[in-house]
């Protein structure tokens, strides 16, 4: 069984861990309850000021998926060798509820780049981690997604 060349270059290897540049955010109460109302998300944590003083958390608070909506700038990056490409799926970790006021402080960065053999061939796997810091230095949540490359058979 013949091992195919690795189609990672030194350039690739050089953008991982490199961070994009910030980019902040200002969380308001009026964003978060539009886009609650907008996913039809009915949780009153996120959308009802009065049941949500009453929780723990004192008042509204954003969902998790509110995150989407906090772009980041892209990090350094390069262009595939293969012209298929796939999203992989993400996950999530979350840490802290953000809250209306917060300044959220988005980045992100390739944080891995690895190779694996699959039907059609070859693949190339490059993982994205996104982090979201709040103004006290807080990372509130960390998003890592996959995409994945690869020549299509023809």
């Amino acid at each position: 069984m013949a091992t195919e060349e690795s189609v990672i270059t030194p350039e690739m290897k050089a953008a991982i861990g490199v961070e994009s540049e910030p980019v902040s955010y200002d969380v308001e109460k009026g964003a978060i309850i539009k886009f609650a109302q907008a996913i039809g998300d009915d949780n009153p944590l996120f959308n009802d000021e009065q049941a949500a003083r009453k929780s723990r958390h004192g008042g509204i608070i954003a969902s998790p998926t509110f995150m989407r909506s906090l772009i980041s700038k892209s990090p350094p990056s390069f262009k595939s060798p293969y012209s298929a490409a796939l999203d992989g799926g993400s996950e999530w970790e979350y840490f802290e509820p953000v809250r209306a006021g917060d300044h959220v402080t988005v980045t992100t960065k390739i944080a891995d780049l690895f190779e694996r053999p699959g039907r059609l061939g070859n693949m190339l796997f490059t993982i994205r981690e996104t982090k979201y810091v709040n103004q006290f230095g807080t990372t509130v949540a960390v998003q890592r997604t996959t995409g994945i490359s690869y020549e299509p058979a023809e």
